[in-house]
């Protein structure tokens, strides 16, 4: 259903439902009325009848006004959603166009051709992440799908994403790390590729350019703790919980600056509950956030 005939059928949807209420609590006072009328004698039982019939009408109400209040939200984040989507599509694409035009209309020297498709290339892979993060989204909706896992290097392939997107990001040094070598992991190896992709990305977007990013993995005990800590304006409290729902991005739609779906943590969340691991945002003193993720009982 197109996102406008949604949300006019949720307002629709509203205003029949103060409707019925209102003509079910008229029916309701006019038939109490008529049977203490004609029937005084059961005046106390058609009260009380009446207050446990209003009581679960109530209630029932209440249910009802907050499902309906949950869908107009979700409509409106699908919205947002569809809006950031087609704006992180369309800005590669319209990239990799000129790029590919002028490569075609001018006559450049092979270091200008090569910066040229270097350029091309790294807007593909942002589409081609942007296309697996929906795709693995969407699998990810059906409880039945289980992911694959097997055993492979968990500190060679966090060392290979960063190298990636250290290329990726600005000329000086930004991202830190801090790899225990050796750390094997068994688990679904794309899944997990996606979650340290998605954190480290976030870091780097939130943080002011050129900053410093520092990433850890290492035992700790009989645990695995992976945690990526950037030097960004942090993550206000009331919604560090709200940060993993679907779609969901901090602060204000119409005065938001940074890329993104809001599918990134919504993504990471939901792919380490089915490792049994867990994610919680800590504050990064004096600013900025520490995502940082427990696989228990994994040190090898």
């Amino acid at each position: 259903m197109p996102i406008f005939v949604e949300r006019r059928f949720m307002k629709r949807a509203f205003f029949w439902f103060y409707v019925l209420v209102f003509y079910a609590l008229c029916q309701l006072i006019g038939w109490g009325y008529m049977f203490i009328k004609y029937v005084p004698d059961r005046k106390g039982m058609i009260i009380g009848e009446g207050m446990i019939f209003l009581v679960i009408f109530v209630l029932g109400v209440i249910r009802l006004k907050k499902h309906l209040s949950h869908e107009r939200y979700y409509a409106k984040q699908q919205q947002n959603f569809l809006l950031a989507v087609t704006h992180e599509l369309k800005s590669p694409l319209a990239s990799v166009k000129l790029y590919l035009q002028t490569i075609l209309k001018r006559d450049l020297d092979r270091e200008q051709q090569k910066s040229f498709i270097s350029n091309s290339l790294k807007d593909i892979e942002r589409l081609d992440y942007l296309v697996e993060n929906v795709l693995l989204a969407t699998k990810l909706e059906n409880r039945s799908f289980n992911l694959p896992k097997e055993d492979f290097d968990f500190s060679a392939l966090v060392n290979e994403i960063l190298d990636r997107l250290q290329k990726n990001s600005c000329k000086t040094e930004i991202l830190r790390p801090q790899i225990e070598e050796g750390i094997v992991l068994h688990a679904d190896k794309f899944a997990i590729t996606n979650v340290v992709t998605n954190l480290v990305e976030n870091a780097i977007k939130y943080s002011p350019p050129c900053a410093h990013v520092e990433v850890k993995l290492c035992r700790k005990g009989k645990d695995l703790i992976f945690a990526v800590a950037d030097r960004g304006v942090g993550i206000p409290d009331d919604e560090k919980k709200l940060i993993f729902n679907k779609f969901y991005r901090v602060g204000n739609e119409s005065t938001r600056k940074t890329k993104g779906t809001g599918l990134g943590l919504y993504i990471v969340k939901t792919v380490l509950q089915k490792h049994d691991a867990s994610i919680k945002v800590l504050n990064n003193d004096p600013f900025g956030s520490i995502f940082e993720v427990t696989f228990e009982n994994y040190a090898n």
